[in-house]
């Protein structure tokens, strides 16, 4: 039986709740998790003052938030292993540091999903805000590892600086995906904002979708059509795994642009040509 939160009001107010962690509440009662500090707003308050507690991690290692959580930010933050599920809204800096484990999250999540995550798994049913897998203001690296699955749509900067990983995007990308990636792999399903790729020095970006791509910066090179063997395997094994790809995606062929040449240009955008 999996610990349970669940939030009895929505507040307009954040909750951070980082002092909540998996490894941690898997060695604590529920009078113990109800009396751990939260920030709420400029204050510290017991959990116990917004959530219901209920249930163990000890033997499944799993925690389930239940409630719109959409003002609570942090869930998830530096997990290492174990299992969290949001059955809701997420907040911002959902798994942001996390080195391993999985975080679902049912419905929508704020910005910051996964920033500077080392490891593990995250899946959002719904959209997600700006910056997924993104570097903080001030560090060197955004994602060095792990995955980020996001079902519907993504704002702007996903991918911003990250060094290894991968994420997908089934919907719709914001503005500057993949801002001066150092390598790893961006697959957006949708249709893609304005510059793609600028700054970026290795790594992919792949536009699976069969609409009309956005214009490139002048500092890409066109190269030739094929379809890519990696990029086969790649979406063999998100489709195994019940992550439903475009329509067609597996069989085109993918224009590559080369670049950004303003850096070491050795990164690369496939798009997709039309049938």
């Amino acid at each position: 039986m999996p610990m349970v939160l669940s939030l009895r009001t929505r507040t307009s107010i954040p909750l951070e709740v980082d002092s909540l962690r998996l490894e941690t509440l898997r060695g604590q009662t529920a009078d113990e998790v109800r009396a751990t500090l939260v920030q709420y707003g400029n204050k510290q308050l017991p959990a116990g003052e917004f959530f219901d507690v209920s249930g163990s991690a000890a033997d499944d290692e799993t925690l389930v938030f239940e409630g719109d959580c959409s003002q609570v930010k942090l869930i998830g933050t530096g997990l290492t292993r174990g299992r969290i599920v949001v059955e809701g809204n997420a907040g911002m800096h959902l798994g942001a540091e996390m080195h391993g484990g999985e975080i679902r999250v049912e419905g929508n999540a704020g910005d910051w999903v996964g920033a500077e995550m080392h490891g593990g798994t995250i899946h959002v049913r719904g959209s997600a805000g700006h910056l997924v897998g993104a570097v903080y203001r001030g560090g060197r690296k955004g994602m060095t590892a792990g995955e980020i699955f996001i079902d519907g749509d993504a704002g702007n900067e996903i991918g911003h600086t990250m060094r290894r990983g991968t994420i997908v995007v089934l919907g719709n990308a914001g503005d500057a995906a993949g801002f001066g990636m150092l390598a790893g792999t961006i697959l957006i399903g949708g249709s893609c904002g304005i510059r793609p790729g600028a700054g970026m020095r290795r790594g992919s970006i792949v536009l699976l979708g069969e609409g009309a791509p956005p214009p490139l910066l002048p500092t890409f090179v066109a190269g030739g059509v094929d379809a890519p063997v990696y990029l086969r395997f790649y979406l063999r094994e998100l489709s195994r795994r019940g992550v439903a790809i475009p329509p067609g995606a597996l069989e085109a062929e993918y224009r590559r642009h080369r670049g950004d040449f303003v850096e070491l240009g050795r990164g690369e955008i496939l798009v997709r040509c039309s049938a």
